[in-house]
């Protein structure tokens, strides 16, 4: 370099540093605004990898490298900074690719990363890079994970034994079910601990080579380990479905209907109520809608409700409110409670009074102050549909038992009772009439 010349800054690595604002702290809220705009220069550079790979692959390290530096500048509870980290390091796998760098390299770094992580960046960083790795790049990642494996020498080893080949283990079979690679799946299993999902991955694997019954034999093995287990996971439930695909792929429908069936015994819910009728025959889809909706009288309120709603069995749905205990009716969430509640309202108005009631005692019983305008609302609905279904009595009950257990919550008391009196609520008018009001007089 000519003396007295500087070395020519790439305008990218500027627009990376205006983006990050080194040195200003991004609070939780401002968060989501500031990673949309170092989202806008990433994918400014992304734009250039097809014609100039070389250059986006450097200024991608730059921009990874930068995000490191501000990563203790930011509240990124959300997670949208760290997902963007991890985002920049798949173009930077690509670009390199695209500029037939060496794969091992390509390797080396990535585990470099992995090792280094302080931030959680790469948590996560092999399922997402083996979706875009290419073959030697694969292969590369599959050796040099593999070697990470097998060694024990580790400080982490050290502390925590087994803990380095655990997590090794985990990162390789990832990459080897990217691969295809059944032998070596199970060849590093018999290594291992065999799992519920590393039965599904095999299953997976036999699957998209069209070898069915293979697949459906390694789904059963899965899912007697998933069963043993005292909760169900994510591994069992995607078990069950592949079950039933298989076994209807090699001419066993009656089974997968059974399965389902099952399933949605043990578990009544829209959800399986959709996988039930998929197996059910055109021809018997009402004997069966019958079915499930008298097995689904056993569910959860909650589940219930959705499932019900969705099959229009309001008859049922009626029957089961007003069965309700007022403690399951308060275990409903606001977005089911309250949009359910308003649906009763005309032709039900005494199930819509106990479901406006539970929603606004889930507050005063926990507490919550700032919500009292809402429990207030609620309140005043349930007043409204109990008189409505001339249920004045029980209006009455309940006036009782809030004065009873809630006089010391100064806050909500003397809202409910200028609600009980029938007194005018102080209702502050809406924005746009206030607004309205300043403008001058004539």
């Amino acid at each position: 370099m000519t003396p007295g010349k500087r070395k020519q800054i790439d305008p990218f690595e500027q627009a990376i540093e205006a983006a990050l604002s080194p040195g200003t702290f991004i609070s939780y809220g401002a968060a989501s605004s500031f990673v949309d705009n170092v989202q806008d220069v990433v994918d400014d550079i992304v734009k250039i990898m097809k014609s100039e790979p070389g250059r986006a692959a450097l200024l991608l390290e730059t921009f990874i490298c930068a995000c490191h530096e501000k990563a203790d500048e930011i509240d990124d509870s959300g997670g949208d900074f760290g997902m963007l980290v991890e985002d920049l390091f798949l173009a930077w796998i690509e670009s390199r690719q695209a500029a037939n760098h060496d794969p091992d390299e390509t390797a080396k770094f990535l585990l470099s990363w992995m090792e280094d992580d302080p931030y959680g960046f790469c948590h996560d960083l092999d399922r997402q890079a083996v979706k875009v790795l290419d073959k030697k790049g694969l292969e590369a990642f599959v050796g040099q994970v593999r070697v990470k494996f097998e060694s024990d020498s580790s400080r982490d080893e050290q502390r925590c034994p087994g803990f380095t080949r655990r997590r090794w283990a985990g990162v390789l079979k990832t990459l080897l079910a990217g691969q295809r690679n059944v032998e070596a799946y199970k060849a590093l299993c018999a290594q291992t601990e065999l799992t519920a999902k590393d039965c599904l991955a095999i299953a997976e694997i036999y699957q998209s080579r069209k070898r069915p019954e293979e697949a459906l034999t390694w789904v059963e093995r899965g899912l007697v380990i998933a069963r043993s287990g005292n909760q169900r996971s994510i591994e069992d439930h995607k078990l069950l479905e592949m079950e039933r695909a298989l076994l209807a792929r090699i001419g066993r429908p009656g089974d997968a209907l059974q399965s389902a069936w099952s399933e949605f015994e043990a578990y009544p819910s829209i959800f399986t109520y959709k996988e039930l009728m998929r197996y059910v025959p055109a021809n018997e889809k009402k004997t069966w809608h019958q079915k499930a909706m008298e097995a689904s009288e056993k569910g959860y309120l909650a589940a219930q409700i959705e499932l019900w709603l969705k099959e229009k069995e309001m008859d049922r749905l009626v029957s089961r409110l007003r069965r309700a205990t007022a403690r399951e009716l308060e275990a409903l969430g606001h977005s089911t409670a309250e949009p359910l509640a308003a649906k009763l309202e005309r032709d039900h108005p005494d199930v819509s009074a106990r479901i406006y009631c539970a929603l606004c005692l889930r507050v005063i019983n926990a507490g919550k102050s700032r919500y009292y305008d809402a429990a207030l609302a609620n309140i005043e609905r349930a007043k409204t549909c109990y008189a409505k279904a001339g249920l004045n009595d029980d209006w009455q009950t309940v006036v009782v038992d809030v004065r009873q257990r809630h006089f010391r919550k100064k806050g909500f008391m003397a809202g409910f009772e200028a609600i009980v009196s029938g007194a005018p609520r102080n209702v502050a008018p809406p924005f746009l009439e206030r607004v309205k009001t300043r403008w001058p007089k004539k």
